[in-house]
């Protein structure tokens, strides 16, 4: 009975309140006068008694009954956000920004781009571009996370289902474990770094073929890999403190590092010389794979920003917070290519590697600054952006058996079976392999999501039923699985495959179609996914929406 009849009194209102509910999602609220008597709560729910259904006001449910949770989707770390947890402010939703893009991949971006034959200005404006695009999908995803607190797993269960969210959440967390092994490598570097020079030039240095790197190398990325596992056990609001007082720092060092260039090199007149070698045919044909592949370098946190947004003190700090990443990426990707061409000039060779160049400045002062400055925006980015989703995507696959640490101690160990060594080997690999390849799997989930909660849904969910396995659940779909939602993800991902196998060299030749398809694979996943998902809700929604009388609904 209790399904489909709750009572509640509104001491502001005098009025209690009966409310009838359809089997459905809908929820239909009748005012009782005061006067009433009690027996009258427990007939029927006459048609007489109901309003027009235009005008039934819908129930949305905010608060979480964790008595009536079931113990296999719940624990602390997945449960929504209290007042009291919910701390980000704008400044240190920006800080939070700031950290994630000081970093060495970011610096490569734009100077990728015009290694592969843009111009300066083409490289940051193209960078610029693709996070002005992904502003859209990061604040839209946000929004849930600030208005109910939840993580993205737990979002992921409104349109994947209870257990079908399992899927698009350990997607995230594969490409998290990837790139945290990436950023690992680069603070690595930043302790070889650090070494007297007759050790690295000993014969520890020599490179092992079936590692793929030398032995020092690789023990200097354990050394910083075990390093970083110390910081994960303050949780979320160590991460918090950590951004908020290391965006300062990283501003004061990146404007250091460009200061430096600029007086060294007697202005950035090379890097103003820079111009396209391109024709304008092959100019676009870089342009939108290069776009694609600047939209995949955030797309994963495009996903998982409700795993931050929940800690927001409002939707405004939220939407501030992260209105200034296409600033931020295109103020520091122009740090990176200014350096870059700066070295030419200085050193009379290009130097990319930010950590290449700061062993070349030397002195003991430089070398100090680098290590803090280095590991501060690696650390920055990678607990950050690599370890929450991973850790939260495991926390959901078995609340009972992992906390927040050891899910982020599995992330860590999956982050060294990816050898990131070899993806940084080059350019072409980083930006086309890595960035465009997993950005195949980000997109649809993106479009599935967006589209669930904002045109399914209309940005209503019910909180409790987020956390049940019963049948009668909104988000058990079909045993737990939206099987809509399954097959939209398969028709964002399918036609990309192709491209990426000939990019891997396992197909020698692949149509151009599906090279096309490949190149623009985040727009093309997300748009498909998303437009697919919404026409077979829409359908099937039509199909079941045929009109339920409410006294069904109510005991007699």
């Amino acid at each position: 009975m209790s399904k489909y009849l709750s009572l509640q009194y509104h001491p502001h209102t005098s009025k209690p309140t009966k409310s009838c509910i359809i089997p459905s999602i809908l929820t239909t609220r009748l005012t009782i006068p005061k006067k009433s008597s009690s027996s009258a709560f427990y007939g029927r729910c006459s048609a007489s008694s109901i309003r027009p259904m235009a005008s039934i006001e819908p129930i949305q449910s905010t608060h979480l009954d964790e008595n009536e949770a079931d113990p296999a989707l719940i624990n602390d770390d997945l449960k929504p956000t209290t007042p009291s947890q919910r701390t980000f402010s704008g400044w240190e939703m920006a800080s939070l920004w700031i950290g994630l893009v000081v970093g060495v991949p970011s610096y490569y971006l734009a100077g990728s781009l015009a290694d592969l034959g843009m111009a300066w200005w083409q490289g940051i404006a193209t960078v610029m571009a693709a996070n002005l695009v992904l502003l859209v999908p990061l604040i839209l995803t946000g929004e849930p996370g600030a208005r109910y607190g939840i993580s993205f797993p737990v979002l992921a269960r409104s349109s994947f289902g209870i257990r079908g969210a399992h899927v698009p959440a350990l997607l995230r967390a594969l490409v998290g474990c990837g790139w945290y092994g990436i950023e690992t490598w680069i603070g690595g570097e930043a302790i070889f770094l650090l070494l007297p020079h007759s050790i690295k030039h000993s014969s520890l240095s020599n490179v092992l073929p079936w590692l793929g790197t030398s032995p020092l190398e690789f023990s200097c990325f354990i050394v910083f890999w075990l390093a970083q596992l110390s910081i994960v056990w303050k949780g979320m609001e160590g991460i918090r403190v950590l951004e908020k007082y290391s965006a300062p720092i990283l501003i004061v060092l990146t404007s250091c590092l460009l200061i430096w260039a600029y007086v060294n090199a007697g202005g950035f007149g090379h890097m103003l010389t820079l111009t396209s070698n391109l024709s304008s045919s092959q100019f676009w044909a870089l342009f939108f794979p290069s776009l694609t592949a600047n939209i995949s370098f955030w797309a994963t946190l495009a996903l998982n920003i409700p795993d931050f947004t929940r800690y927001a003190k409002s939707q405004k700090d939220q939407i501030i917070g992260q209105a200034g990443l296409p600033i931020f990426m295109g103020v520091f990707t122009f740090v990176g290519l200014a350096v870059t061409s700066s070295t030419k000039v200085i050193f009379g060779r290009v130097i990319s590697n930010p950590i290449q160049l700061l062993g070349e400045i030397g002195g003991f002062t430089t070398i100090i600054l680098a290590i803090v400055g280095i590991s501060l925006a690696t650390i920055t980015t990678n607990i950050a952006a690599n370890v929450v989703a991973p850790a939260n995507a495991l926390v959901n696959l078995s609340p009972s058996k992992f906390t927040f640490w050891k899910g982020a101690l599995l992330t860590a160990l999956l982050g060294i079976a990816f050898q990131p060594w070899r993806l940084l080997k080059s350019s072409e690999s980083f930006v086309y392999t890595w960035l465009v390849g997993y950005s195949a799997l980000m997109g649809p989930i993106g479009g599935i999501i967006l589209a669930d909660y904002y045109i399914i849904q209309k940005m209503k969910l019910n909180i409790n039923d987020l956390y049940t396995l019963k049948k009668d659940g909104s988000y058990y779909y079909t045993g737990g699985y939206n099987l809509a939602a399954m097959a939209a993800l398969t028709v964002g991902i399918v036609p990309v495959m192709p491209g990426l196998l000939q990019k891997l060299e396992i197909l020698s030749s692949v149509p151009d179609l599906f090279i096309t398809i490949y190149n623009n694979a985040w727009f093309f996943s997300f748009f498909a996914a998303g437009i697919f998902y919404w026409i077979i809700r829409s359908l099937s929604s039509g199909k079941d929406s045929e009109p339920i009388d409410p006294l069904l609904a109510a005991p007699h």
